[in-house]
């Protein structure tokens, strides 16, 4: 009997010439990964190899640049189609849109849109369109609507004002909005200058402004809670959760015993803000007693078990999806679970019975992680402690509250956190220092002050300890097989890199070329900075260097952690992302109900919307401080500040002003009268007459114009000499220059 010859493997395609590679990419209208492209020359593994290295070369040839994480494209223009969102208009009322996914530190190009056809209705504010560019120069770009992908938005919160015959003028709270609308006498609904209203934007297109009717007057009495009001809505953050999730929610009850394991003889703490009102993470560390592991620690790490009570597919599933993640605002906290479960059965509360995922964490003397084991158990919190209770005990100042916990407690958990923090410097973590602000509200909820957020040893104690369980969870997960949301964090493009060094060989910080970097090499430079007169500028100029952090199903590492595999297993009860990693965990070590089933929706979908909601929440958070701010500073208006400038644009410069952290304009119209050159390359103004530069880094002396609590924007003026500076007169010169350029 003849034997069976055994199946072929098919030959590998032959490998891609340099130009066959390049011309793929920039004829691709999307922005595409390695995979894609091996996958378009049918490319095996080895070959694959041989790729990367090419498209690195390529990218340092400037031949190709990387947008986003590790997706190529045409290097420095915009494809020639793409989706723009409509987001204002110019002086001369002409249109003008931005790319919907801009995700550069840089203002993004200016974009025209040529109007639509005769009988096509025009295009408002806020739609998206996918449309055909035609690059005039550098930053300027032509635009065509090829279809609309969906209608502008249907309502609009803002200040009523009084208008011409009677009618009445919505005057937009988003200060990226600057399109006002027409409301009729009959569509006023009651609303008086000054009040805050929400409208329904009307159908139609008429000549002018368009049409507006008041459906809700905001209760003004509510005075600066307004802010946050404003804040959510612009950023359509869902507020209310479905009557079906808050019946789940109110149903809940404890958790049995069971097959958990009792860590309730675990004398584990919760440390927190003082302010918080949820307490979702407790810890504890002791010696490691194993003869093999000398001055090794064993740390527990006990989260609130959240899939216990939020099953996939659940009414309150769906809202937790949906959100994403909590919103921290000043004067509030937008939950991403009702306050049953975040505030109660999900709350580590002192002395009462709570269910959690633990992780038990072995690490050795040099602060490197050895073992792990995750489990689900029933625990007993014994104090809710604040970061400064614990430093003041650490510094020998212990109250009634930490003296009989100092030797048992606390002390091991600083002796543990001196390991871990050893690892970290060994590792090289990317290091920036960069001051943070609080909002600080008095009684009433008005703004009091702004003050500078302390950093204590406390807060990078359970810092590290999170880290610490983060990494785990990250390692049990691929040891079991189970899928993974990680917390990835690409190293920077090789565009930024090259923007960085230009800059920084100016001030005489080389960064080092023709080798990875890697976050200590950051580190070096932050260093040398650091006692000069470019310290924060430097700060700034790295940190937007960085690419942002996102959720992920593939693992390409955390840059800036200087960490192969992370996941967020530590905050369940307000990020969705740490939910799908205990679930999995569930799962993978069988440890019972409320683990991850098949989902409906793909991993890699959910890691871009729960991306998205955090991106989302991010700007709600600094749009809410911006105005708190503003609302701070509106009585002070005259009064002279030390600023430093964080950002330079052509159309003026953004600066930080020292004693609250807030952030200004001074219009490029308001400087010393000349007329002012921007070098994009090194972050400057540079006056064409009188030489004087204003750069990245600067301290200079502003005193403040202007300070709208309700849209958040800050104005200043610069002070030349003491004085404020004569701005340069108005001139129709180059905009006429650019409209005839354009019609040309």
């Amino acid at each position: 009997m003849a034997q069976s010859k055994k199946p072929t493997k098919p030959k590998s395609a032959p490998f891609p010439s340099r130009e066959k590679i390049l011309e793929y990419v920039l004829e691709n209208p999307k922005q595409i990964g390695k995979r894609d492209i091996a996958r378009a020359f049918r490319l095996n593994s080895k070959q694959r190899v041989a790729l990367k290295q090419i498209l690195r070369e390529m990218e340092n040839e400037g031949l190709i640049g990387r947008k986003r994480g590790r997706r190529f494209s045409a290097p420095d223009a915009l494809p020639s189609v793409t989706v723009l969102e409509v987001c204002g208009t110019d002086d001369d009322g002409e249109l003008l849109a931005k790319p919907q996914n801009w995700e550069a530190d840089t203002p993004p190009p200016t974009i025209y849109m040529v109007p639509d056809k005769a009988g096509q209705p025009a295009l408002g504010i806020g739609e998206h369109v996918l449309a055909r560019l035609n690059r005039i120069d550098k930053t300027t770009y032509e635009a065509r609507t090829i279809r609309r992908l969906k209608p502008p938005p249907k309502q609009v919160l803002g200040i009523y004002r009084a208008g011409p015959n009677g009618q009445g003028r919505l005057q937009p709270t988003n200060k990226r909005n600057r399109q006002e609308f027409m409301i009729a006498k009959e569509n006023a609904n009651g609303a008086k200058p000054g009040d805050l209203v929400l409208v329904d934007i009307l159908p139609g297109r008429p000549l002018g402004l368009r049409h507006a009717k008041v459906i809700e007057r905001i209760d003004r009495t509510k005075g600066i809670q307004l802010i946050s009001t404003i804040a959510l809505h612009e950023h359509d953050t869902p507020s209310e959760f479905s009557p079906e999730a808050l019946a789940e929610a109110k149903a809940a009850t404890a958790a049995p015993l069971g097959d958990r394991e009792d860590l309730r003889n675990i004398p584990l703490v919760t440390i927190d803000g003082a302010d918080a009102r949820d307490f979702d993470d407790a810890v504890w560390a002791e010696p490691d007693s194993a003869s093999s592991n000398p001055n090794g620690w064993h740390i527990i790490v006990a989260i609130a078990d959240v899939a216990w009570y939020v099953r996939p597919g659940s009414a309150l599933d769906v809202c937790a999806y949906e959100r994403g993640n909590s919103v921290y605002l000043p004067d509030k906290v937008v939950p991403m679970l009702p306050e049953e479960l975040s505030n109660g059965w999900c709350s580590l509360k002192p002395e009462e019975d709570r269910p959690c995922m633990f992780a038990h964490l072995w690490i050795d003397g040099q602060g490197h992680l050895i073992r792990h084991q995750f489990g689900r158990a029933l625990m007993l919190s014994v104090a809710r402690l604040t970061y400064e209770q614990v430093q003041a005990a650490r510094n020998g100042q212990p109250d009634e509250q930490t003296k009989p916990l100092y030797d048992t407690v606390i002390a091991p958990l600083y002796g543990a956190y001196e390991t871990l923090s050893a690892a970290r410097q060994q590792r090289g973590v990317l290091d920036l220092d960069l001051p943070e602000h609080q909002i600080v509200l008095d009684e009433t909820g008005n703004v009091s002050g702004v003050a500078l957020r302390a950093r204590l040893d406390s807060h990078k104690l359970i810092e590290e300890f999170m880290i610490a369980a983060n990494v785990a969870a990250a390692e049990a997960l691929e040891k079991l097989q189970q899928p993974c949301m990680y917390r990835i964090h690409d190293e920077p493009s090789q565009e930024k890199l090259e923007a960085l060094r230009v800059l920084l060989e100016g001030i005489n910080f080389p960064l080092a070329k023709g080798q990875v970097l890697k976050p200590m090499h950051f580190n070096r430079i932050l260093e040398k900075a650091a006692d000069t007169e470019y310290a924060n500028m430097v700060n700034q100029v790295v940190l937007r260097t960085q690419s942002q952090a996102e959720y992920n199903p593939d693992n390409i590492g955390h840059f800036g952690l200087a960490l192969r595999r992370y996941a967020h297993f530590t905050s369940p009860i307000r990020r969705y992302a740490d939910l799908l990693v205990h679930r999995a965990l569930i799962n993978g070590a069988k440890l019972g109900p409320g683990g991850l089933e098949k989902e409906t929706r793909d991993f890699t979908e959910m890691g871009e919307h729960i991306s998205a909601t955090e991106r989302q929440a991010s700007a709600a958070e600094r749009d809410a401080v911006d105005r708190f701010t503003a609302a701070y500073l509106a009585d002070r208006i005259g009064a002279q500040f030390i600023a430093r400038i964080g950002g330079v644009t052509r159309f003026g410069l953004f600066v930080t002003l020292a004693d609250t952290n807030a952030d200004a304009l001074i219009p490029i119209g308001s400087l010393p009268d000349d007329y002012y050159i921007h070098d994009e390359d090194h972050h400057l103004l540079r006056g064409r007459h009188n030489r004087k530069e204003y750069k990245l880094g600067d301290t200079v002396e502003v005193t403040l114009a202007e300070a709208d609590p309700l849209t958040g924007s800050l104005i200043c003026n610069i002070l030349d000499n003491g004085k404020p500076a004569k701005g340069r007169k108005k001139s129709n010169h180059h905009r006429s220059s650019r409209r005839k350029h354009r019609k040309n």
